[in-house]
């Protein structure tokens, strides 16, 4: 058993849902855990949707959580360009949920690419050629790029499924301009969020994720302990070839009570 673990950093694709599918027992795990004390923060590198979106999609699964306690890579990117932006307007490849998050921020958005002075890369799920052309514009005429994180791919309810890398592959090699920030997992504006939501040291956190390179890597980084579950998209193959090694390797994230000491027949 691990002492003082007091504070959860939890992955949603491949960890709570695959697609719109909960992962069986991952929401009766989390309620409970939430009702026993244990303070939550989900961290997402989702930067096409809301926390609002978000938050309405756990609730259809029956995870009843505060927008406060979910912080998605398109939340960063909006505090990121609120602080760092320099009052320059945005250009977004991406999607509505994004749009949201740097609207809440007060972020500048560009009504044209020309005005842009950064464009900001993130999963778009209904990519057309002419959102890449305007985004290209966008960068030709002096937008410097961000991309709210640059994972190759994500856990989708039939398969694993592109992620940004491929948005931000078809700018930079057109452009030939190189993305200046990433903010998503792994990167140290996600750990520093999380650990101010929960209020706790790192030393007391738990990340909990499928990935190697964002989830465990940001949990080392930061150091907070980690776990890595096998319902997303990493397998023990990948493990045993990986350098990064989680503390934990988990069937899936019902697993937790091993490590809060809970006793099982408290959580089923």
């Amino acid at each position: 058993m691990v002492e003082m673990i007091e504070g959860l950093v939890i992955d949603l694709d491949g960890t709570v849902y695959r697609g719109n599918e909960a992962i069986e027992g991952a929401v009766e795990t989390i309620s409970r855990l939430k009702t026993a004390g244990t303070k939550v923060v989900f961290l997402s590198n989702r930067g096409n949707i809301s926390r609002k979106m978000c938050r309405e999609k756990l609730s259809s699964m029956g995870l009843d959580v505060s927008e406060e306690e979910i912080l998605l890579a398109s939340t960063i990117a909006a505090r990121y360009l609120q602080a760092h932006g320099e009052g320059r307007q945005v250009w977004v490849l991406g999607e509505q949920g994004l749009i949201d998050e740097l609207r809440i921020a007060g972020v500048p958005l560009a009504e044209r690419p020309e005005d842009a002075g950064w464009l900001l890369i993130t999963l778009h799920e209904r990519l057309t050629y002419q959102d890449l052309n305007l985004s290209f514009r966008a960068v030709r005429h002096g937008a410097r790029i961000i991309a709210t994180n640059s994972d190759r791919m994500f856990p989708g309810e039939g398969g694993d499924c592109i992620d940004v890398a491929g948005m931000i592959g078809a700018i930079v090699h057109a452009t030939a301009q190189d993305v200046e920030i990433v903010v998503g997992k792994p990167s140290s504006l996600m750990a520093e969020a999380a650990l101010e939501t929960l209020g706790l040291p790192p030393e007391r956190c738990l990340v909990i994720g499928d990935s190697l390179e964002s989830d465990i890597r940001l949990g080392h980084a930061a150091g907070m302990r980690t776990a890595l579950v096998l319902t997303g998209s990493t397998d023990l193959g990948a493990v045993r070839l990986s350098p990064i090694q989680p503390e934990y390797i988990w069937n899936s994230i019902r697993d937790v009570s091993s490590v809060l000491g809970i006793e099982r027949s408290k959580m089923n």
